[in-house]
């Protein structure tokens, strides 16, 4: 059993900038990140692979999110830049026991408890 931690939610602007941690309590394999809006499905952000060689990332957030991994700290991070009203959502990390980019919920195994981002105008 894997336990994922997230933090650095919080409000921002418009524009600005949050960085997102997770820190596992074991070994994860592909790692991502999901988000979740009031009244809306639970939808893929971005992915990464155990060694952090290859990545993917949702249309709406490419060229502003960043996802990145220190396996010796055990912890995944997303960069999130000019970020949009439309971002706003609860965040949630997501560890699978699988290898190879995952982009839908059912892949993964573990998911941590969320984090809130909320932008404003």
């Amino acid at each position: 059993q894997v336990q994922l931690v997230e933090s650095g939610g919080g409000l921002v602007q418009a524009g600005g900038s949050l960085r997102l941690s997770c820190a596992a309590s074991g070994r994860t394999f592909t790692m991502g990140w999901f988000r979740q809006a009031p009244g809306k499905e639970r939808e893929f952000v971005c992915s990464i692979t155990a060694r952090g060689s290859s990545t993917a990332y949702a249309d709406a957030v490419k060229g502003r999110f960043t996802i990145s991994r220190d396996n010796g700290k055990k912890s995944v991070y997303l960069q999130m830049n000019s970020l949009k009203l439309e971002d706003t959502a609860v965040y949630y990390c997501a560890a699978s026991k699988l290898m190879g980019l995952l982009t839908t919920t059912s892949g993964y195994d573990y998911w941590g408890q969320g984090t809130q981002v909320t932008v404003s105008s």
